[in-house]
């Protein structure tokens, strides 16, 4: 398992809700890949796959504004569907006409938002345990959001057990003491603390009630990856959004939670290198 501390974004994109990090892997004649991560993570948890995938692609990683290396502030918008204008700007600024795509977790939703509703092009998606189908949105989550002015005031001490936890709880095999350290690191701070409740509030189900129903208009090959022991998002979920989008393939990683990068990394850079090289 890969816990280095030496991950780091070098580059800086000025998007129009804050400053973007984001860095690239690999050769810079290789097809692209663009890896989007979600809530509350970071690009941290693709550091194994993307290193991966770079030994014949050149793989972009960012972290969301509001997320992990990038500006937190008061006042940000960080809903889903200003981070897809975000991987829209972004996605121009590297001059990428029609990369693969990759994205977990809320990140799916952000980037289907990109592509049907801002006209992001996309050779080919890969999806893995995405946030894409209603209703979405654990108990705890729910709460967070609808009391995060309450949440917001607890001691640094208590936030920062409640951060842990409820990021350790996406794993199904449990994550590595250093890993979880990473992981909750940037909701911390001064700055990470009112970030962590704010995305939760801004977040909404309408998001993806947007696009959901245009699922059917996806002209792309699309592979749909699920961690059969999910419990923020249940396997079942999987099957129907694959059923959702024509000619779609869903691959199921036995033994892995919603954090499928942690809990299984070689299992799902083999099904993504596979789906990649179909492109090719």
């Amino acid at each position: 398992m890969t816990t280095d501390r030496d991950w780091t974004l070098d580059q800086t994109f000025a998007g129009p809700t804050g400053a973007v990090r984001w860095a690239t892997f690999g050769p810079k004649d290789a097809p692209p890949v663009v890896l989007v991560h979600g809530t509350p993570f970071s690009s941290y948890v693709w550091r194994s796959v993307a290193r991966a995938l770079s030994q014949e692609h050149r793989v972009y990683v960012w972290d969301l504004p509001g997320y992990g290396a990038s500006e937190m502030r008061s006042g940000q918008d960080v809903s889903l569907a200003a981070q897809a204008r975000v991987l829209t700007e972004l996605l121009a600024h590297w001059g990428l006409d029609e990369p693969a795509v990759v994205a977990h977790d809320f990140g799916g939703c952000v980037a289907l938002r990109a592509h049907l509703l801002h006209g992001a092009r996309y050779e080919r998606l890969a999806v893995v345990d995405p946030v894409a189908l209603a209703p979405w949105g654990s108990p705890t989550y729910r709460l967070l959001g609808a009391h995060a002015d309450v949440f917001n005031q607890l001691p640094p001490a208590l936030h920062e057990a409640l951060v842990r936890e409820y990021v350790g709880s996406a794993s199904h095999r449990g994550l590595h003491p250093a890993v979880l350290d990473r992981l909750v690191e940037p909701w911390c701070t001064e700055e990470g603390r009112p970030a962590f409740y704010r995305q939760i509030e801004q977040n909404d189900q309408r998001f993806t009630d947007e696009v959901q129903g245009r699922y059917g208009e996806l002209a792309l090959p699309v592979l749909v990856c699920w961690g059969t022991d999910d419990t923020w998002i249940p396997v079942e979920r999987g099957h129907e959004l694959a059923g959702l989008i024509p000619g779609a393939e869903l691959r199921l990683i036995e033994g892995a939670g919603h954090l499928v990068q942690e809990d299984a990394p070689a299992q799902l850079t083999g099904e993504l290198s596979r789906f990649l090289r179909k492109g090719r």
